[in-house]
């Protein structure tokens, strides 16, 4: 089972706005020997969300992550990725891309969060998934044949296997453009992760117009 990452949150955090030439590579993000190939429009940046359902610190991540989403240029995309590693997070995952299959992800992905956290339920049995999905107008018959179904598993081994790529040992963790890996511990905290995740989006731009 893997770990979820957490760092103190006094006396680490970066100032309120950092630029790509402050950063450090090894101290600030991790760079991928082997960059992972990206989902988007070759004229976007991808940014990778990798995070668990379960994990106290990615749902705690979610607000400011959230609302730094809603500033992002156009040339932005945002691909969210569960984490497939072992245990419960496969679990997640596989309730993640079964409503993604179904088209309900986007909106119960907030309440997917608040249901574990908040409202204490574990939401690791078929019954209690599909039950959860009723609320978004999903049959009990076509959540479970969503969740068992061949393209479902291959999203999910497809998201075991770029996490691989990616050498994550935890989560949350957000990844730029495929390169720049980024954690609560290289960021200094979780509310930094976005703001050392932007000054890379930069530096991205401007690699590109050379």
């Amino acid at each position: 089972m893997f770990k979820t990452l957490l760092v103190a949150l006094t006396g680490l955090g970066l100032s309120a706005s950092v630029s790509a030439q402050e950063l450090v590579e090894g101290k600030d993000y991790t760079l991928l020997d082997s960059p992972v190939a990206t989902q988007v429009d070759e004229d976007h940046i991808e940014v990778t969300e990798v995070f668990w359902f379960g994990c106290p610190h990615c749902n705690r991540l979610q607000a400011p992550i959230t609302e730094w989403y809603e500033t992002l240029d156009d040339d932005v995309s945002i691909v969210h990725m569960p984490a497939v590693m072992g245990g419960n997070s496969n679990v997640h995952a596989t309730a993640f891309y079964a409503a993604e299959s179904l088209g309900i992800e986007d909106d119960l992905h907030a309440d997917f969060f608040t249901a574990i956290h908040q409202d204490d339920r574990a939401l690791t049995d078929a019954d209690d998934i599909a039950d959860f999905f009723a609320d978004y107008g999903v049959s009990e018959d076509d959540a479970k044949k969503s969740l068992t179904s061949f393209g479902v598993r291959s999203e999910v081994n497809n998201a075991h296997g770029r996490i691989r790529e990616m050498r994550l040992m935890g989560v949350p963790a957000l990844v730029v453009d495929g390169r720049y890996v980024i954690t609560p511990s290289t960021a200094g905290s979780l509310e930094n992760m976005p703001q050392v995740a932007e000054a890379l989006i930069e530096r991205v731009r401007t690699e590109r117009a050379q």
